[in-house]
């Protein structure tokens, strides 16, 4: 980047002052369900951005009591132009799909399924589960991917040991790990724990955005406060991320990160496509049980009477927009559009 301005303020930064922005992007509650529904703490996407990297959607959920909210019963439903990245701190849940894998998500096991131009599956939390407790994350797909083949990934990453931290990265590079999953972008996850009171240097992609989402304990990236269920936002330009515990009790986060995606997108519902008379054909097509999507086999709900599949529902009257591509330069300071309470 060349900086244009022929009379540039000067910038004195005080030593071990830090130069990376961070911009704080806080959770919208989202009840996923029925009357006992479990809720989700969603950052992503949001009014004021809707990408890092490649990914487009962050649900955190739990530590969820599954005896009170009947825990996660998602019924056959579709996906188009994007992968979902399911990863899990405690609990498990049965993944069932159209293109006939049938698999258990398990803590610290990555599941990723890839949907190309039509999937469906269904995620129901197994009868053994008390207590559940992870995310949900989509990747964005590009244009040369998204209408591809389906895919199903699984991986279980070694635990990496670093000084007052450890990590598993599922996804992309980091601590000298590599996962061997496929990306049609360059990315990066990894859940990373801090020890109380413990700093951590991350040497990272100058290329990348990241974003840090704090699960337990509390943090400052950057000496920036970040509690949980909040979203750490850095853009690109950065080479060290730094991160602090400054709590009692173990922090852990979610590392993620990407070069910025520079192709429009339109989100609705489980889609993604690329303009409005897309998403208006998926959900045609899905609606109508096209063959497109392929049929689920083996799901099971925890009520016998609850759906088999879920509907699309009905499409707003007014076109449907594309995203707008966000720079990837953080905004310091909290989300301007966080729910007053």
């Amino acid at each position: 980047m060349t900086v244009t301005d022929p009379h540039p303020e000067n910038m004195v930064c005080a030593a071990g002052e830090s130069t990376v922005a961070v911009e704080i992007i806080t959770a919208r509650d989202v009840p996923l369900g029925g009357p006992r529904a479990m809720t989700v703490h969603r950052t992503l996407p949001q009014r004021r951005r809707s990408l890092i990297g490649a990914w487009c959607f962050i649900d955190h959920y739990g530590p969820d009591p599954v005896s009170h909210t009947g825990g996660m019963d998602v019924p056959p439903h579709p996906h188009t132009g994007l992968q979902t990245v399911s990863w899990l701190f405690s609990g498990a849940l049965q993944h069932d799909d159209s293109n006939d894998i049938h698999a258990i998500v398990r803590p610290g096991e990555v599941n990723l399924m890839t949907a190309g131009r039509g999937i469906c599956h269904s995620e129901v939390s197994t009868s053994d589960t008390d207590q559940l407790h992870g995310v949900q994350l989509w990747t964005v797909l590009p244009e040369h991917a998204r209408n591809g083949e389906r895919r199903f990934d699984h991986y279980a990453p070694q635990p990496i040991k670093l000084q007052g931290a450890s990590a598993l990265v599922f996804l992309g590079s980091l601590f000298g790990s590599t996962s061997p999953i496929e990306t049609f972008t360059p990315l990066v996850g990894a859940e990373i724990q801090l020890d109380p009171h413990a700093s951590l240097a991350i040497d990272v992609d100058e290329t990348f955005e990241h974003g840090i989402l704090v699960d337990t304990g509390a943090i400052t990236v950057e000496g920036t406060p970040v509690q949980r269920t909040e979203l750490a936002y850095t853009g690109t330009g950065a080479t060290t991320i730094h991160i602090t515990n400054t709590s009692e009790d173990t922090a852990r986060l979610m590392f993620l990160g990407g070069t910025p995606f520079e192709e429009e997108i339109v989100m609705w519902w489980n889609f993604i496509g690329r303009n409005d008379e897309e998403i208006r054909q998926f959900q045609k097509l899905w609606n109508e049980r096209d063959s497109r999507f392929g049929t689920v086999t083996g799901y099971q709900g925890h009520r016998p009477d609850g759906p088999a599949w879920l509907p699309a529902p009905p499409l707003p009257t007014t076109m449907l927009k594309n995203r707008p591509l966000t720079k990837p330069i953080a905004r310091p300071g909290k989300d301007p559009y966080r729910p007053k309470v």
